[in-house]
């Protein structure tokens, strides 16, 4: 079997991944790979490629601030302009050089004696292995769809197909087609397949708050101001920023100061909604914020025309040729369409990370909850890096400003395992517990814990563990540098580095550029 040796593997090429692998070549770490299973970049951008994709955070908040985009075409970008946008940062910073598509990660394990990462992968059939001392896990919290747990799909005899894994082949046009959901996926889906279907069935359990999506064209002036204006683009960006972060302070600390919103939502039913009946399916029942506000146009004079249907009255089971509702009711359809989301707090992919004492991410988060330090690092689990990991998760504003915070904490950490020759750094589990603590009782007044809703953000602890608290810059803020007193370290020679005043000293005595893991070539086992 292959062997493969690199100083970091990388696993993921969406945002959070290519982010990582471009500030490491910026910074001088060029032993690493990524490795991804799709064909290219983009993550949850590649893949999920349903009739109105489209993102709900305006297009020049939701890209890096190191590659500013000018040719953005609209004020809200869709998905293959934000695919395209992605593979073109990662051309620009020449990523694909270091990175294996097609490759999928099977197993991810820590092994004591060797301070290293071991992880089993699959390439075209063939089996090898990655041995790594840092490994960063960037899957990201959108990429395993979750399948709803309903009696009878098997039996099903048409044709069935998740939002996440569309068939662009897939012709809808006369035929008789249910969507089960109504989340973000479900709102921008359903009204294209609307325009074309004989029937639409809309199987809805919860009715979501939504906002109207002011989105817009940007002009040909604009595309050229943003391109030659010194600091109008960054500008722009700060000021979407600044107007985003205002409703964090609802969100976290004043769910009551949420109401005009609750108000301009409940106006955008009325203007598109006549009939009282379908009215009061799709007014929510719970506070808004509660679960994620969504931004549409097309969602309410979707369903409220005369070839959809908005079924509240919950599935009992599926059929080989339709959906029974629990009042008895079967239709029957041609083509079911999964719009449920993803497992976010019970990912597979939490089964393939083993770390030190042979329990996996998933049980060790089994037993105590969904939790990390700053999002990124997990006691148990030494020199492993999450992005996007636990209690980083927005409802306001933009990812990518997350991600870039964690690029500096990474950044930041591998400067000081350079420096020091740091060979093990696990995060202690009092440091963990606590911060998870403060966490959790930053959270006490928000709208996710009293807004009267069961979402995915909380786990089965009943814990918010997905979602950051309060205003961003604060993330910003505490995860600038690498806080080294909250982690047991080991140097080369087996010593352990036990406190901040011993770090310095070692910081200050190491060769400037002394590097750390095998820089060797793939051999073969």
């Amino acid at each position: 079997m292959t062997m493969i040796d690199v100083q970091i593997a990388i696993i993921g090429a969406g945002f959070s991944g290519l982010g990582a692998a471009i500030k490491l070549k910026q910074n001088g770490f060029d032993d690493f790979v990524v490795l991804d299973r799709g064909t290219d970049f983009g993550g949850t951008w590649r893949d999920n490629t349903y009739p109105g994709a489209a993102c709900d955070v305006p297009s020049h908040l939701y890209s890096y601030s190191f590659a500013h985009n000018p040719q953005w075409s609209r004020s809200y970008s869709h998905q293959p302009e934000i695919h395209r946008y992605i593979n073109k940062v990662a051309t620009e910073h020449d990523i694909a050089a270091n990175t294996r598509f097609r490759t999928e990660v099977s197993n991810a394990q820590w092994h004591e004696d060797e301070r290293r990462w071991v992880l089993d992968i699959e390439r075209d059939g063939n089996r090898e292995q990655v041995r790594a001392q840092i490994m960063i896990g960037a899957v990201g919290p959108l990429c395993e769809p979750n399948l709803p747990d309903i009696d009878g799909f098997d039996s099903y005899q048409g044709t069935i197909v998740h939002s996440a894994r569309w068939d662009n082949d897939l012709d809808v046009t006369g035929k008789r087609v249910a969507v089960i959901g109504t989340g973000a996926s479900a709102i921008q889906l359903v009204p294209e397949l609307a325009k074309a279907a004989g029937r639409l069935d809309v199987y809805q359990r919860t009715a979501p708050w939504i906002v109207p999506r002011t989105e817009r064209p940007y002009s040909a002036p604009e595309q050229w101001a943003f391109a030659h204006v010194p600091g109008y683009q960054s500008a722009v960006r700060g000021a979407i920023y600044v107007m985003n972060e205002v409703t964090a302070f609802g969100l976290t600390y004043s769910p009551r100061s949420l109401k005009p919103v609750e108000l301009v939502c409940r106006a955008n039913i009325s203007r598109a909604i006549k009939d009282p009946e379908t009215r009061r399916k799709a007014t929510p029942t719970f506070q808004v914020g509660c679960k994620r506000i969504l931004r549409s146009n097309d969602w309410y004079p979707a369903i409220a025309r005369p070839n959809v249907d908005l079924v509240t009255d919950g599935i009992a089971r599926v059929t080989e040729n339709g959906i029974v509702t629990k009042d008895g009711t079967e239709r029957e359809v041609d083509i079911i369409v999964v719009a449920t989301g993803f497992h976010v707090t019970d990912s597979p992919v939490f089964d393939r990370i083993v770390g030190t004492d042979g329990t996996s991410l998933a049980g060790v988060w089994e037993e105590i909850g969904m939790q990390g330090y700053k999002g990124s690092f997990v006691n148990g689990f030494p020199n492993m890096m999450l992005m996007i990991g636990p209690s980083t998760g927005l409802g306001h504003t933009s990812m990518v400003y997350m991600i870039e915070s964690q690029l500096n904490y990474l950044v930041n950490y591998l400067k000081t395992v350079r420096a020091q020759g740091i060979t093990r750094a696990e995060v202690k589990f009092d440091d963990q517990r606590r911060y998870n603590a403060d966490v959790q009782h930053s959270l006490r007044k928000s709208v996710w814990v009293n807004g009267g809703c069961s979402s995915w953000y909380k786990d089965h602890h009943g814990n918010i563990t997905t979602l950051w608290p309060g205003f961003t810059f604060n993330f910003r803020r505490i995860t600038k540098q690498f806080d080294i007193a909250a982690y047991d370290v080991e140097r080369r020679g087996g010593r352990a580095l036990s406190s901040v005043a011993d770090s310095a000293h070692d910081a200050a005595h190491a060769p400037a550029d002394d590097s750390t893991g095998d820089r060797s070539a793939a051999v073969t086992a």
